[in-house]
């Protein structure tokens, strides 16, 4: 992976959780916004005529596209209490599954005709349909709160010096989410270039990596201070909290470093596009059923800490399992390997919330569920430079030379520009160039599977806490209710009046 890729893929989540924060604290106006901007990145990103304009867009993406999950989160929290929300959110799970399982064909498809543009503008209507619909059927209520109100709880640290006897108050506005956006940026750039553009004991990369990392320090220090933070530590309340947060970052980066490297595996042995994206629906169409019925057994037991611990064990079967898969392994071995693994995966997609919103008053939720999706982004963002660190690095060293001398290039660039030409060397010199895009890939499934043990044992700190039918009404719910709640007050004075 190039490492602009890396960045600006970095900058997206990081973007995003103002943004998620604005369904809490705008309501419907928030969605409307978040429509508007997820419309924007189509079009512009569509439009690119350089790699700085794709890469723009995509930052653009970020603002709106990262909230989008999280409000419909949101909204089922305004609407449903805790113990009957399972299946909403599996429901959620399974179609964020299904469209995974639609995009890569389709995707393919469409780069294999040169019509990749298309990826872009085919969501054009797409978005202007759910911009329709949340005009026309989003109705709940939010907080009521002024202009002023609200852009005062847009994350500013505010530092007064000298006091206010003498000398006017410096204030600075330290904003602490692009503080989180450039040590972000900093941490996966180095991450990326680690091993592939650079050596590990290159400043260039020990530089950003110290910097990303003390600069994520500094957030959390800062967000201690800031009158409404970006970081809810109100919700932080337990042990629960704090693992099932844990447990969301690994889970996502699990499944991004799948969905984004399994099918590198396909293409290299032959398969086209189109064909790789027909050859993860094990994968994809696992999730959906699973995450579902999960969902409903939470709802139905009021019970989620077995699920959990399941499923991390499952992922661990399903990641050691793929370990099994050799450059002509046949439809079964990767068929049924994938299988396994996005069972485990999809069970998580609706176990891994409960932990978290299980502690905390209603009234708190609607933040958790924004810092839960934040929490998913970042767990993406990694999961793919991880992966494309382990990725490059072992390949690197694996290509056989006179392969790698041909092509030129180093790390990501050299790993992608080999995909389209193995068809094309003799034997037995396309074997071993084979076996090395095997081996690499074998080396993140296997960090995979050990993440997943990781998941495992701190799963088992989990403690059922009984799931609350209570809902915060007064703050959130459907504004119809509160209209025919109106009407039939009115109605009962009319009758009295009469009487």
């Amino acid at each position: 992976m190039k490492a602009e890729t890396a960045s600006s893929i970095a900058s997206t989540p990081a973007a995003s959780e103002p943004a998620t924060d604005v369904k809490p604290k705008a309501g419907k106006r928030g969605a409307r916004f978040c429509r508007l901007n997820r419309t924007a990145y189509h079009a512009i990103t569509g439009a690119a005529q350089s790699m700085a304009m794709m890469i723009g867009g995509r930052s653009v993406q970020g603002i709106g596209g990262g909230a989008i999950l999280t409000m419909t989160e949101i909204i089922v929290c305004d609407l449903v209490p805790l113990a009957e929300r399972g299946a909403f959110f599996g429901i959620i799970g399974a179609v964020w599954a299904l469209a995974s399982a639609i995009g890569p064909p389709i995707g393919g498809a469409l780069a294999n005709a040169g019509a990749w543009r298309w990826l872009w503008y085919l969501n054009l209507p797409l978005t202007g349909i759910a911009f329709v619909l949340v005009m026309l059927f989003l109705d709940v209520k939010a907080p009521k709160l002024t202009t002023k109100e609200k852009l005062e709880r847009m994350d500013y640290l505010y530092v007064y010096a000298l006091g206010y006897t003498f000398f006017l108050p410096l204030i600075l506005r330290a904003y602490s989410n692009i503080l989180f956006v450039a040590s972000a940026t900093a941490a996966i750039l180095g991450l990326t270039w680690g091993g592939t553009a650079y050596p590990w004991s290159s400043f260039r990369v020990i530089v950003p990596l110290v910097l990303g990392f003390l600069g994520m320090v500094v957030f959390v220090v800062v967000e201690r201070y800031v009158k409404h933070p970006t970081v809810p530590f109100a919700i932080l309340v337990d042990r629960n909290s704090y693992v099932g947060f844990f447990t969301t970052f690994l889970h996502s980066l699990l499944v991004m470093a799948i969905v984004y490297y399994l099918p590198a595996f396909y293409q290299m042995r032959g398969d086209s596009a189109i064909e790789a994206g027909v050859k993860i629906f094990p994968l994809s169409f696992t999730i959906a059923p699973f995450a579902i019925i999960v969902g409903i057994s939470v709802t139905i037991t009021g019970h989620y800490v077995a699920q959990n611990i399941i499923g991390w064990a499952i992922i661990v079967l399903g990641f050691g399992l793929m370990n099994l898969i050799k450059t002509d392994s046949g439809r079964a071995v990767w068929a049924s390997t994938t299988a396994v693994t996005g069972i485990g995966l999809g069970m998580l997609y609706a176990a891994t919330n409960f932990p978290i919103l299980s502690p905390i008053k209603p009234s708190q939720q609607p933040h958790a569920i924004t810092f839960y999706g934040f929490v998913r982004s970042l767990g993406q963002v990694f999961g793919i430079s991880i992966g494309a660190t382990i990725f490059t690095n072992e390949l690197t060293d694996s290509l056989p030379a006179a392969f790698a001398e041909q092509l030129g290039g180093h790390g990501g660039e050299l790993a992608y520009a080999a995909i389209p030409v193995i068809q094309q060397i003799g034997e037995p010199l396309r074997r071993e160039v084979q076996d090395a895009f095997t081996h690499s890939l074998r080396m993140i499934w296997i960090v995979c599977a050990a993440l997943g043990g990781v998941g495992v044992l701190v799963s088992l700190l989990f403690k059922n806490i009984p799931l609350t039918t209570e809902m915060d009404e007064e703050n959130w719910g459907l504004k119809d209710k509160e209209k025919k709640a109106g009407g039939a007050a009115g109605n009962e004075e009319e009758k009295v009046g009469s009487a």
